[in-house]
């Protein structure tokens, strides 16, 4: 049976004692927030690993929401930094294999051929989206793959909303050269406006630092 409850409702019930509550929420977002946590962390054994450690996390945090951004704000923000504390705990980890990808995708054509293509950009996306910073990878994917407003990365990213545009710029940057076979058609990704690109910069550790960011 469907829970006609809003997400802030279920959120309160969980902190008010109700056992199916978070678990509810949690069904209701998951299959978002494992896209944005695959997409961050690179790849599925540390996006499960995030996703759980952000599921926790977020369980205990409830108590403390105070409502001043959405639930799914919330959320999101959890995942992606739960991603990034990761993401830098194991720098030195070999990649995994982007075969096989479990990436659940809501209303995707039964058609092989359609299937078969978009497989094949989520390979290349995820390896593409391996060679930037952290802080770029993550507003790129919230931005540009999740399509959310900048103002509410900005929230989930917690920095200005000028910071979020910045590292989208050098993200698309650096991505638009290894993308550009899908440039134009199937899903739009990263097609922009050449206003918005910049010269092709090779990532060095530093950036990964924030230091990309405006003053």
């Amino acid at each position: 049976m469907t829970d006609d409850r809003s997400d802030a409702d279920l959120l309160s019930a969980h902190v008010a004692g109700d056992v199916e509550a978070f678990a509810e929420l949690f069904q209701r977002h998951r299959q978002r927030l494992w896209a944005v946590a695959l997409r961050t962390a690179g790849n599925p054994h540390d996006a499960e690993d995030a996703l759980q450690d952000a599921l926790i996390s977020a369980f205990r945090r409830a108590p403390g929401f105070r409502g001043e951004s959405s639930v799914t704000t919330w959320l999101h923000r959890i995942v992606v930094n739960a991603c990034l504390d990761r993401i830098r705990r194991s720098k030195v980890r070999p990649l995994a294999s982007l075969d096989n990808l479990p990436e659940p995708v809501s209303g995707e054509s039964d058609d092989p051929a359609v299937m078969g293509e978009r497989s094949e950009l989520r390979r290349a996306l995820l390896s593409a989206l391996r060679v930037l910073p952290v802080e770029q990878r993550a507003a790129v994917v919230l931005v540009d793959i999740e399509r959310l407003p900048v103002a509410e990365v900005a929230q989930i990213l917690g920095c200005a909303e000028g910071t979020v545009k910045s590292r989208c710029a050098r993200g698309r940057a650096r991505l638009l050269p290894l993308l550009e076979s899908w440039r134009g058609n199937r899903d739009g990704l990263f097609d922009v406006p050449s206003s918005d690109r910049e010269s092709h910069v090779t990532p060095t550790a530093e950036e990964g630092g924030g230091n990309d960011d405006p003053v």
